[in-house]
């Protein structure tokens, strides 16, 4: 393919991102139990329900998707995802014992405490992670390893969770299981901040990124430093991660399934388009299984994380099988 076809790909893919993730906005505004005769009460919940649940799909959606992609270059494997490896479990972890511990005393956690939760939890996690690869080469084993330690983190959650009070355990029911329900304004703002500023730090590094793809030697050769690129992968997939279980809870399979869709749409792995794509991919893919999960059997509201297992298992699955085959 001649570089004016790449080109037009490229144009023509990010138009297509761009114009389903204004239709999914749209959409997602105007469908619900409250139609537009209702007037003034139809403003209110379009202000104060509607746009910021749909602003913070977006943005944890594509938050989610990009710490994926991060998680891929770094263990140079496809199904490597916060998910997947355990890291979001040991972020939603350390929050459920912070928020029962706080309000068994009466205390309210702020946003930004909520992300220091999480982000710590996603740490602990990376950490055995990274323990592990030291001594499992296959990654296979180690994929295998990110999911009984998330397995074991959801285990001690769940016995924590069981002897809370019930108001507690009220409070911490939707979240554990995922959901963009109950989203203010006050959530929005600092999310954006958090995502806006790891966003632009991954842009930053999609040059050392694309010479790291081509391996290890080449990127040292490209007058990268290995250790400090390594280390600013790890804390920016476990900032995007921890935002995301810090307001929304665990989601899985967003992080693994919409990077493998953007390479299969772009027809390249350059960062520098990747970043964005994934991005915007993975906010669209969150828009589309938010509205699916609160309209398909409304009033009940099914959480985000099962929807998005349902579309994006198969995704994953068929990865896995053209892999095989090639």
């Amino acid at each position: 393919m001649d570089e004016g076809k790449r080109t037009r790909r490229y144009v023509i893919a990010f138009i297509a991102l761009a114009a389903l993730f204004a239709g999914l906005v749209l959409i997602n505004l105007r469908v619900g139990s409250v139609d537009e005769t209702a007037g003034e009460l139809y403003g209110q919940i379009l202000w104060k329900i509607r746009l910021p649940r749909i602003l913070a799909a977006g943005m944890l959606g594509g938050a989610l998707s990009l710490a994926g992609f991060l998680l891929q270059t770094f263990f140079a494997n496809p199904i490597a995802g916060p998910f997947v490896l355990g890291i979001s479990s040991g972020a939603k972890l350390v929050v459920s014992l912070t928020m029962i511990f706080l309000l068994e005393w009466g205390v309210s956690i702020s946003s930004w405490g909520m992300i220091a939760a999480a982000f710590g939890g996603a740490m602990i996690s990376m950490g055995f992670i990274l323990l592990a690869s030291r001594r499992l080469q296959a990654m296979p084993l180690l994929v295998i390893c990110g999911v009984m330690i998330g397995y074991i983190c959801s285990a001690v959650t769940d016995f924590v969770v069981t002897f809370a009070d019930d108001s507690n355990i009220v409070n911490l029911h939707n979240w554990s299981l995922g959901s963009f329900s109950g989203m203010s304004w006050g959530n929005i703002r600092v999310m954006a901040v958090v995502v806006a500023a790891a966003f632009l730090f991954c842009m930053l590094l999609s040059k050392p990124m694309g010479a790291y793809q081509l391996g290890e030697m080449y990127a040292r050769s490209m007058g990268v430093d290995i250790m400090r690129f390594r280390v600013a992968l790890i804390l920016l997939s476990s900032i995007l991660a921890a935002t995301v279980t810090a307001f929304a809870g665990p989601i899985s399979f967003v992080g693994i399934a919409v990077p493998h869709l953007m390479k299969r749409m772009l027809k390249t792995a350059k960062p520098i388009l990747l970043i964005p794509a994934c991005f915007a991919g993975g906010g669209a893919f969150c828009l589309s299984c938010d509205l699916i999960a609160r309209t398909v059997f409304a009033p009940t509201e099914l959480s985000i994380s099962s929807v998005t297992a349902v579309f994006g298992a198969p995704v994953v699955l068929r990865m896995m099988v053209r892999r095989q085959e090639g």
